[in-house]
């Protein structure tokens, strides 16, 4: 869970207190290159693909996966960045950022999505991505890349490409940077 997020986030000003860590800086740079070539490899190369970050989390992970995907193929895929706190089914019991904003400047019609977040868990932000994504044409593929997929899904959603499979419980959080993922709690000051 991105910081801004967890600070606004009940309980509100809660403090991630890591366990254990499950990844490291080394892991997270080798899960995302192994995505990568994933991504090139499904989509027979990378003509007509772009990639869309969910805010706040899966901004970094899509940022990172573009530089990889350069230096693999030699071609800079387009890059966006999308907010779906408007389109969740929980709009109000969520924070809405305004720091989180969306920035597709470019036509999806036609194009192979890689939808792009840090953690996949109930399926609800991944859901509301897909409705949102329809505002900026109409895709012929949206496939899923996530750095940790944790269980516990409440959707019919599966992921495309995955970092790493962890299962955890549905009290304990995961935390993903570019410097490891972790798991833990999120404890009240």
């Amino acid at each position: 869970m991105a910081e801004r997020e967890r600070s606004h986030t009940r309980p509100r000003g809660g403090v991630f207190v890591p366990r254990v860590q499950v990844m490291s800086a080394d892991d997270v740079g080798r899960a995302i290159t192994r995505m990568a070539h994933e991504v090139i490899e499904r989509n027979h190369g990378l003509v007509g693909v772009v990639l869309v970050g969910l805010q706040t989390g899966g901004v970094m992970i899509a940022e990172r996966l573009v530089e990889t995907l350069a230096t693999v193929e030699g071609t800079t895929v387009p890059l966006g960045t999308l907010d779906v706190a408007f389109y969740r089914d929980d709009i109000g019991l969520r924070p809405v950022l305004p720091e989180a904003a969306t920035d597709i400047s470019f036509d999806l019609t036609g194009t192979r999505v890689v939808l792009v977040d840090d953690v996949l868990f109930t399926g609800r932000t991944v859901r509301a991505a897909l409705n949102a994504l329809g505002e900026y044409g109409r895709a012929q593929v949206v496939e899923l890349a996530v750095m940790v997929d944790r269980g516990h899904r409440e959707l019919p959603i599966r992921p495309d490409f995955v970092g790493k499979n962890l299962p955890t419980r549905r009290d304990e959080m995961v935390d993903v940077t570019l410097e490891g993922v972790a798991l833990g709690e999120l404890v009240g000051r």
